[in-house]
Formats: C-alpha cells, structure tokens, sequence
C-alpha cells in the first residue's frame, strides 16, 4: 500500500473563531480563508485532518454529544460549498496529559496508522505551540504556526516552524 501525504488542521483558531470551548453551532464561524486552503489541498490528494483539543468536554462545558453534531454540522457546511468532507476529525475531550493530548503526537499517529501516512509528506498548521510541538513530536518536518492576530510568540532557537497570517499561505508544495 502506498504511503498518504495529509495536511492536519487544529480547529478553534484555524478553520472557525475561536471565541473558548465553541460548542454551539451559533458561535461557530469559518474562516473564509480555510475553503480555498482545504481545496488546494484536497485537489492534490491530501488527507484532510482536524486534531484538536476539546477539553471542555471533560471540564464539563460541554459533551461529546454536542461535540458530534457540532463537527456534523461543520462536515456539513463544507461539503455545501466544497462538494467534499474533512477525511476525519480526532479530537482529546481531556485537559488532563494524555498521549493523544497536544503536545503529546497521539492523535497525528493514530491518524498515520489509519492512512498509511508519510509523515515526510504531511504538514500540521495550528495557531499555538502546542499544536507546533505535536507535529514536531509526530515527525512532520513541514509545521506551521497560524498567527491571525499577529501575537507574539516566544520559542526556543531549536524550534522550526513557519509563522503564517494567513491559511492562503500554505500551498501543497511548501517547503520550510
């Protein structure tokens, strides 16, 4: 079987507003820029993936029920305007440390074992450090840090990733 290439997507910050623990289909609001990313990506066979922490979950803000219909709801939507679904959505309902918890790379190699991955061809974009740590700690060499609002970040001089403002920054092809 061949290896897979895919593109992971953190979800709060990246693909919607994240306004804290968004679980209400109400609050949830795209951002216009995740549409033509997502189909750049699925027009050059990229695995499209969320991981993303819900602690709220387990906090109790919210369940996974609420959680299903609100990744229903966006499945939906995207499908409305793309024609396609997102290949999967992992999600940690836990604050607490876990392996599948960002940092910690679970979800990304859960999602490798299922998709044959070659996580040489994968790329990771997030809008925290946690998600930049995750996609370092799963292996991707290509790791993006989406910061819309242009924070300032402090990082170690070891750390290599790419700050982007934008989601129309990141092509298929890209190279950091």
């Amino acid at each position: 079987m061949q290896c897979q290439k895919a593109i992971f997507f953190d979800r709060d910050g990246v693909i919607n507003e994240d306004l804290g623990y968004v679980h209400k289909i109400a609050d949830f609001r795209f951002y216009e820029d995740f549409f033509p990313c997502v189909a750049k990506f699925k027009q050059h066979d990229y695995k499209l993936i969320v991981v993303t922490n819900q602690s709220g979950i387990e906090r109790g803000f919210y369940t996974v029920k609420e959680f299903l219909a609100l990744s229903a709801y966006m499945q939906e939507c995207i499908y409305k305007k793309l024609g396609f679904y997102l290949d999967k959505i992992y999600f940690c309902p836990s604050f607490r440390d876990s392996s599948r918890r960002k940092p910690a790379p679970g979800m990304l190699l859960e999602a490798k074992r299922a998709y044959n991955l070659d996580m040489d061809d994968c790329i990771i974009v997030g809008d925290k450090l946690s998600d930049v740590e995750a996609g370092h700690n799963a292996g991707l060499k290509k790791v993006f840090l989406l910061q819309r609002q242009h924070e300032c970040f402090t990082h170690s001089a070891s750390s290599h990733y790419c700050v982007i403002t934008t989601l129309s920054q990141l092509t298929p092809h890209a190279i950091i």
